[in-house]
């Protein structure tokens, strides 16, 4: 679903990414660990453009999302991106938050749309809360509703950038648990994260960053329990 090519990121003189290739399969769920520092969130925001790649390549679904002729939009209405800072609109109620874009996108009618956003409130346990502003809800009870907006585009992918970090470690479950369920779904999901036991539970693929390269890839058991390279093995002493 997801080929990167030899994908090359700089900030000025600051050369973030350094030749990263990555493929990501549909319903496979990848978790990418590392330090802070290691382009693991530039890589994300790479794989829908909200960082522009200095060089390589980008293919989405077959289509080369960093060439001059793709309309991208059409492109990231297929990319659910999770952040962890939320980014809810503080001045529309949830249902409003779920439904806006839809129907901006005309994706169905209101009523339509508001049965879907509903659903989806369900699911993340919110069903509730359809009528609060983001400023009555908890931090875990935002990321929730954050998940459950990037959902009502019915996304391909589900790109989540350090999608707990910014929360108490008691809600922190609850996040952690509608991810789960929408990996046993099959939804397809790229996952930066600092939760080792998430990557180890949730992930098909574990992906070690550090300085802007893939260290070490594989599956969660061997990646975990038998790593190779010398720098994932000091990082796992210190993290596990």
């Amino acid at each position: 679903m997801i080929n990167v090519k030899d994908l090359h990121k700089n900030f000025g003189t600051v050369e973030v990414l350094k030749g990263i290739n990555l493929d990501v399969d549909a319903g496979e769920v990848v978790a990418i660990i590392g330090p802070s520092g290691s382009g693991k969130s530039t890589l994300l925001r790479c794989l829908n453009l909200l960082e522009t790649p200095t060089s390589g390549e980008i293919v989405f679904e077959g289509n080369v999302l960093n060439d001059k002729r793709t309309n991208i939009n059409q492109h990231r209405q297929k990319m659910g991106m999770v952040f962890q800072s939320f980014n809810l609109f503080p001045h529309k109620n949830v249902l409003d938050n779920l439904t806006m874009t839809p129907q901006l996108l005309k994706k169905g009618s209101k009523t339509e749309l508001e049965a879907v956003a509903l659903g989806l409130l369900n699911k993340v346990g919110l069903e509730e809360k359809a009528s609060s502003y983001p400023s009555q809800l908890s931090g875990g009870q935002k990321q929730r509703v954050a998940i459950a907006r990037a959902l009502a585009m019915n996304p391909d992918v589900m790109l989540f950038d350090e999608p707990t970090s910014a929360l108490d470690p008691e809600v922190v479950g609850d996040v952690l648990g509608v991810m789960k369920n929408l990996a046993r779904e099959g939804m397809t999901m790229v996952v930066v994260t600092h939760e080792m036991g998430f990557a180890r539970e949730v992930a098909d693929r574990v992906i070690f960053m550090d300085k802007g390269i893939v260290q070490e890839e594989g599956p969660p058991e061997q990646l975990f329990g038998n790593p190779q390279n010398e720098r994932t093995q000091s990082f796992l002493s210190k993290v596990l």
